[in-house]
């Protein structure tokens, strides 16, 4: 292989990931624009009582879209051993289509239990499509692509999310058309995304004579023990995990961190956002440029470090504001780029966000690498488990925290500083991880 041959240009050229990676796109696209559009037709609801528990049931959707990946992550990674896994993604995706259909009877019924009800199945659906895409990208990359593949999938990922929030936003605030432009959308994204897979080449099943076990809960309690066995497996398991727990904590904190610390305004958080969606996809790329012929696991002892510096950085290079004074008008985006102060403010989260694609990466393909082929979809299962558990105790934490009188800036040192000592235990579980790259062989992947 040349050296143009591990560019992410090229293997987006590739029938074996190029459909996949449309298909992820526009799933993940989906997800967040209809979550951020109910977000805010609840939030903004003619309806003075239920403006008046807004916030109750916007936790209350949190809730209800990551419930499925608790309930069914056991039966999807034991699907997705049992069965060939193109066929598969294209019948989940066929469900995504069903579901979207579903979102515009919501709006027409204007009916927010329907909608929540709807947001479970989306949930859901995303809770069986998760261990398809992961474990099916080693059965098409070679060893060497993988973590190039990786990154690609995570920059498509971030930016998904900020787009898809920011189109749910903008187009569900169109009235009085916008519930009706958010279902044309999703729908037609959602065909989009089912046309794509199509074209996903075969993936034979890893397990055929799996028999599947329909208690869910004993099921996942055995799942999760099987990830333990494999220590570099569970290693990296936790390590994605506190990536999840350190993304949702700046994804609920950001908002109120600009408003209260910089004294920005909604054009300023979307500022932000960006900055922070951009950063984890440059980060990803990069990594994938680092890593070319194997996985360079000395990026996440790096990521991580950068990662809790900059956390803590960015809380003492901030404003410090204890909000913003009664009466006065928040900053624009073009006021707020006249001051040296923000910048080093903005440059702190780019580097936040860069860090932590650079750390992520080479986790997820050291997990999919040494999980054992015959169970690979059943541990990604397990690791979806954990990475809701992981998220679910960001939001409580911060809850608490911001309760307790802690702002959103000194929340972010915190989480920095665990961060430090997370990514310290786990290169002492796992010492490759400071000892450098691991070059991998096909042999090594098909065991």
């Amino acid at each position: 292989m040349t050296s143009a041959d591990f560019s992410a240009a090229s293997l987006l050229r590739q029938r074996r990931f190029l459909p996949l990676f449309v298909t992820q796109l526009a799933g993940a696209f989906n997800d967040n624009v209809f979550k951020n559009a109910l977000i805010i037709f609840i939030t903004f609801h003619p309806d003075v009582a239920l403006r008046e528990h807004s916030a109750e049931f916007v936790s209350l959707a949190a809730g209800v879209f990551i419930l499925p990946f608790f309930l069914f992550s056991a039966l999807a990674g034991q699907l997705a051993d049992k069965f060939e896994k193109s066929a598969l993604i294209q019948r989940v995706k066929l469900l995504e289509i069903v579901i979207m259909l579903l979102v515009g009877v919501g709006f027409w019924l204007n009916s927010i239990v329907f909608l929540m009800v709807v947001l479970f199945l989306m949930g859901t659906q995303s809770s069986f499509f998760g261990p398809l895409k992961y474990s099916i990208l080693p059965q098409h990359l070679a060893p060497h692509e993988l973590t190039t593949g990786n990154g690609l999938v995570q920059m498509a990922t971030f930016l998904a999310i900020l787009i898809g929030t920011m189109f749910g936003g903008f187009l569900v605030t169109s009235r009085p058309s916008g519930p009706a432009l958010i279902s044309f959308s999703v729908v037609f994204v959602a065909l989009l995304g089912w046309w794509a897979s199509r074209g996903i080449p075969v993936a034979p099943a890893s397990e055929p004579a799996l028999r599947l076990r329909w208690n869910l809960l004993a099921e996942t309690i055995t799942i999760a023990r099987r990830a333990r066995q494999t220590r570099t497996v569970f290693t990296s398991i936790m390590g994605i995990s506190w990536f999840w727990f350190v993304g949702a904590t700046y994804l609920q904190l950001l908002p109120s961190f600009t408003r209260d610390a910089l004294n920005g305004d909604a054009n300023v958080v979307t500022l932000m956002l960006t900055a922070f969606s951009v950063g984890i996809g440059v980060g990803s790329l990069l990594c994938a440029k680092i890593s070319r012929g194997g996985v360079e696991t000395r990026l996440i002892w790096i990521g991580g470090a950068g990662l809790a510096l900059f956390s803590v950085s960015l809380n003492f290079v901030a404003p410090q504001l204890s909000g913003p004074a009664a009466g006065s008008a928040l900053t624009g985006i073009q006021e707020f780029v006249r001051s040296r102060e923000n910048w080093w403010v903005f440059f702190n989260l780019l580097a936040v966000s860069v860090c932590a694609g650079l750390y992520i990466v080479p986790l997820f393909s050291l997990m999919q690498i040494h999980a054992r082929v015959r169970q690979r979809a059943r541990v990604i299962a397990a690791n979806n488990i954990f990475n809701a558990l992981f998220m679910v105790m960001s939001a409580l934490l911060c809850i608490s925290l911001l309760s307790l009188g802690l702002r959103a800036g000194e929340i972010i040192a915190w989480t920095g500083l665990a961060t430090a000592v997370v990514t310290a235990v786990l290169c002492l579980r796992e010492p490759a991880f400071v000892t450098g790259k691991q070059q991998l062989s096909v042999d090594d992947s098909a065991r």
